[in-house]
């Protein structure tokens, strides 16, 4: 029984999107390692950007960092 969690920013995946991403990976679990679709499970989880960082600072910051250096 495959299990796949999913990690992305809440900053606007719509429901059809993460729909999409569960049916992908299922597929894909089914295409390349022969895994049953109704024994796969997928797990998105959805994480604020200030709770998720990299190189020192949070995710809001970088994004605000980059949008002003974009204008």
């Amino acid at each position: 029984m495959p299990f796949v969690n999913v990690l992305i920013t809440r900053d606007g995946a719509t429901r059809e999107q993460k729909a999409q991403v569960i049916a992908e990976i299922t597929e894909t679990l089914e295409r390349v390692l022969g895994k049953k679709p109704h024994l796969t499970h997928i797990v998105i989880d959805e994480v604020d950007t200030d709770n998720w960082g990299w190189a020192g600072e949070t995710t809001t910051v970088i994004r605000a960092r980059k949008s002003t250096q974009a204008e």
